[in-house]
C-alpha cells in the first residue's frame, strides 16, 4: 500500500478495522462484522491484481461493504474519504442511499 507521503507499507486488516471502528462508534456493529469487512476489503484489493494500491483507494474500497453494514457509519466514513465540504454533499449522499434502497425494494 502506498501512503500519501510516498512510503510503502503492507496492507493491514487491523488498520482497516481501526479506521472503520471510529465510523461505527455508537452503532450496532460487532467486532466480528468489522473483521469480516476488513477481510472482504483485502480480498477485493488482491483480486484487483495491482501490485501496490494507494491508501486513499483502500479507503474507497471500504465504502461499499460499509454501506451494506451500517448506513450511518457509511456516511461518517464517506464524509472523510469523499471530502464532503457542505451539507449539500451529505444531502446528495443521502439521496443516493435512498435511491439504492428504493431500487432494492422494487426488485423484491
Amino acid at each position: 500500500m502506498r501512503k500519501r507521503s510516498g512510503a510503502s507499507e503492507p496492507f493491514s486488516r487491523a488498520k482497516v478495522v481501526s479506521g472503520v471502528r471510529k465510523a461505527c462508534q455508537g452503532r450496532p456493529v460487532t467486532d466480528d462484522q468489522l473483521a469480516i469487512l476488513a477481510q472482504r476489503v483485502e480480498e477485493d484489493i488482491r483480486a484487483s491484481g495491482q501490485a501496490e494500491i494507494d491508501a486513499h483507494d483502500v479507503g474507497l474500497a471500504i465504502l461499499q461493504p460499509l454501506q451494506e453494514l451500517d448506513l450511518v457509519a457509511y456516511l461518517r466514513f464517506a464524509s472523510v474519504y469523499q471530502s464532503f465540504d457542505s451539507l449539500d454533499d451529505f444531502d446528495a449522499a443521502i439521496e443516493r442511499l435512498r435511491a439504492c434502497e428504493d431500487e432494492a425494494a422494487t426488485a423484491e
